[in-house]
């Protein structure tokens, strides 16, 4: 079938990317699903800093890729053997969260109950393909990669069924496809690797979508103290209105002496990771989550972990498991716990993605929409 998508032709050209555009709206064929896969017509997809990372080659993937990896959609067909098997929790029809990391299930790294990503996963979002192998996706008989295994910024998507999750219909668009991505690793590294206990401070470093997530997931603790840190002070009055007890820069941080039990570190930078590491008091876990540049580099006293018994841990995804977590969260957001609205900074059109990255890249946007309205069909 004939799709339209957001393709990153080259990746590391230079900003302004509304004027360099590295990314083309191109019509492509979309084959169909095969067996274990199924095709969702895309309703809502999220911009995210990993996306950002393709594009300026911190985090290097084959191209030309059609990129998008947080997104939610509507089941419109499934494959041969889905049919033959009588799968019943993916129905035509059903709203699914997509997941950028399937999880094979069968892999030394899927019984670390999410602590590691899944060996098989990994080796195909590296590579460009789905879980199972090879590309379902061509632009003029040549082949166009998948970004981790979704390639959400597009019409339809076809992706391996172990890489969507089904939510109810009372989950909108817009929350469903920031579960997927935001939630999961912001709000999964605080509950699944951090372990907030009442009375708990949990500090946020880094307020883009993935911090602000984990941000709205302490406020929804029984008597925690949430403080904000971020060097942008529309983020820090953002955190305020959100509920945040403090706001602060980073050095206003370290100045004032702030200690957390729980530091999520969200910016994906070395100078925002040593921040962290400062803000962790005794007996505290500092469970870090951003992406930074592969050669990028950290300055931590080994003397200041053992003495004061603190904990470094680096959290994948949130160390979730995506079947098990987003119907977690979904109930959250139910008991009004996780305001996900919250979230979204802007709602735009597909073929304004260029202009989004750069948004992004200056730090200004939190969660930007990608929105699907026909029009884009």
């Amino acid at each position: 079938m004939r799709i339209t998508g957001a393709v990153l032709e080259e990746i590391g050209r230079d900003g302004p990317y509304a004027e360099t555009r590295p990314i083309t709206i191109s019509e492509l064929e979309l084959d169909p699903p095969g067996p274990d896969e199924v095709l969702v017509r895309i309703e809502t997809a999220g911009l995210c800093h990993s996306d950002l990372s393709v594009v300026d080659g911190n985090r290097p993937r084959p191209t030309p890729m059609l990129l998008g990896h947080e997104a939610a959609g509507i089941v419109e067909e499934v494959g041969s053997d889905e049919v033959d098997q009588g799968e019943t929790d993916l129905p035509i029809g059903r709203r699914v969260v997509m997941t950028f990391l399937p999880r094979c299930g069968e892999c030394r790294s899927c019984r670390t109950d999410g602590l590691v990503p899944c060996e098989p996963g990994s080796l195909a979002n590296n590579a460009g393909t789905m879980l199972t192998g090879g590309s379902r996706l061509r632009r003029d008989g040549q082949r166009v990669h998948h970004h981790l295994g979704v390639s959400g910024f597009a019409t339809y998507a076809v992706v391996d069924r172990r890489s969507v999750v089904p939510v109810d219909d009372d989950v909108p668009p817009e929350v469903a496809a920031v579960l997927g991505c935001a939630v999961l690793t912001g709000g999964g590294a605080l509950l699944n690797v951090g372990h907030p206990r009442p009375g708990d401070t949990v500090a946020v470093v880094g307020l883009g979508g993935v911090g602000m997530a984990a941000l709205l997931t302490a406020l929804g603790e029984a008597d925690v103290e949430v403080v904000a840190v971020d060097t942008m002070d529309a983020k820090r009055a953002r955190a305020l209105e959100l509920g945040a007890h403090r706001a602060l820069a980073p050095d206003e941080a370290v100045a004032e002496g702030v200690l957390a039990d729980v530091v999520i570190e969200a910016a994906g930078s070395a100078r925002a990771f040593e921040t962290a590491v400062a803000l962790t008091g005794p007996g505290g876990r500092t469970v870090t989550v951003g992406l930074p540049a592969p050669d990028a580099r950290a300055t931590v006293s080994p003397l200041g972990l053992v003495a004061q018994g603190r904990s470094i841990i680096g959290s994948y995804l949130g160390s979730a498991v995506p079947r098990r977590d987003i119907p977690l969260f979904v109930e959250r957001w139910r008991e009004g716990r996780l305001p996900v609205a919250e979230l979204v900074s802007a709602r735009i059109a597909l073929r304004e993605v260029n202009r989004a990255m750069d948004e992004l890249a200056a730090g200004r946007a939190v969660r930007q929409l990608v929105v699907f309205d026909g029009g884009d069909r």
